[in-house]
């Protein structure tokens, strides 16, 4: 039988006993915080209706309120260290050349997602607005954003599509040919723009905008009978600033210290506006072009570029995060409130949104009965 060891063996050194103490202070520290959280949130959280609680929104409620008073300061600095010393930005954001940031889902299908069944389904719904379209008399015109790294290759470094998406675009466009259905293409405009996209942004900047708008305005003024009357007036402002890409945001590194995430872009602000009349009595004349699109047609001004150049009031309609058709389909539900007299709906989407995973919007308009 071996012997028992003396107590005086077992004892932890007295470092150990340090970091015990130093633990169990940290978790009741942790814990009390937590308990103060939860009496801090019992009102509001009372307050929140019964949804909430159905489908989640309440322990997320709960949850910011219990987050330390560092929290994001602590992330910040965590995704600034992840970065500046492994190149790490988080599952959605990649970087190429030094500096220069791109969408994931630009670049890499997304888990679990059948990229001919998606594809398909969006014919679909494709087919469904320009028959409602035709229904309604008001001619479309497709706009399909291509993809940042499909033209900032200059940038890329050794990244890339993958095959399958970047043989989507080309496909896409073939589809509105043999529909009958009008289309810009994109990509020789922003090429011969580049940059064309803000490097840690995934979209355009202002000259990526100009050429996006003279190439939409190109198709589009024929469509429209020519040019129109309203004159819009540009102001550009005498400094160059620094822009927070949504990439950067993206990647958590917002609010990190200068030296730990990449540099901002610069830019000088333009102001582009429709010139109306003097008096109170003028009234603007009702817009003629319906613009629906994504994050795209809310950024560097290409709806005001876009207007400039039609010499027509745009009607914007554009959604962030609009995904392949979000805000043609609320403007299509809400047809009744189009004004009199418009004669063009310009549809934008971003290349990427032809692969990512359906929405349930999109699942709740496919299982339709009406849908073709």
């Amino acid at each position: 039988m071996s012997a028992m060891p003396d107590p005086a063996e077992v004892v932890p050194p007295a470092a150990f006993r340090l970091s015990a103490v130093v633990l169990v202070t940290l978790l009741c520290a942790a814990l009390a915080w937590g308990l103060v959280g939860v009496g801090r949130a019992l009102p509001t959280v009372r307050a929140l209706p019964a949804a909430f609680w159905l489908d989640g929104r309440a322990s997320r409620v709960l949850e910011k309120m219990q987050e330390l008073p560092a929290n994001s300061t602590l992330h910040s600095l965590n995704a600034g260290v992840q970065y500046r010393l492994f190149g790490e930005l988080g599952p959605q954001v990649s970087e190429g050349c030094p500096g220069w940031l791109f969408y994931g889902d630009g670049l890499r299908l997304a888990a679990g997602v059948d990229p001919d069944f998606v594809f398909a389904q969006r014919l679909r719904l494709m087919r469904y607005y320009t028959a409602r379209l035709r229904q309604l008399g008001v001619p479309l015109l497709v706009v399909t954003v291509p993809d940042k790294s499909r033209i900032e290759t200059g940038g890329l470094c050794g990244l890339r599509q993958a095959p399958v998406l970047a043989a989507q675009l080309a496909r896409w466009q073939t589809a509105l040919q043999q529909q009958g259905v009008p289309y810009v293409a994109l990509q020789s405009a922003l090429d011969a723009a580049r940059p064309a996209y803000f490097r840690t942004d995934v979209h355009w900047n202002q000259h990526g905008a100009l050429a996006a708008a003279q190439a939409v305005a190109q198709v589009a003024r024929p469509m429209l009978g020519g040019a129109g009357p309203q004159q819009y007036l540009r102001e550009v402002g005498s400094a160059v600033l620094p822009r927070m890409g949504d990439l950067i945001v993206l990647a958590g590194l917002e609010h990190a210290p200068r030296a730990l995430r990449p540099a901002l872009d610069l830019e000088q602000p333009e102001t582009i506006r429709a010139v109306h009349g003097g008096t109170l009595l003028d009234e603007p004349a009702p817009p003629e072009i319906l613009l629906a699109g994504s994050s795209n047609s809310r950024r560097s001004n290409f709806e005001q570029q876009l207007g400039a150049l039609l010499g027509r009031e745009m009607w914007n309609r554009s959604l962030d995060g609009g995904n392949f058709s979000d805000a043609l389909r609320a403007a299509l539900d809400d047809h009744a409130a189009w004004p009199h007299g418009l004669k063009l709906v310009v549809w934008e989407m971003s290349e990427m949104s032809l692969s990512l995973p359906l929405s349930p919007a999109e699942q709740a308009y496919l299982a339709h009965d009406t849908m073709p």
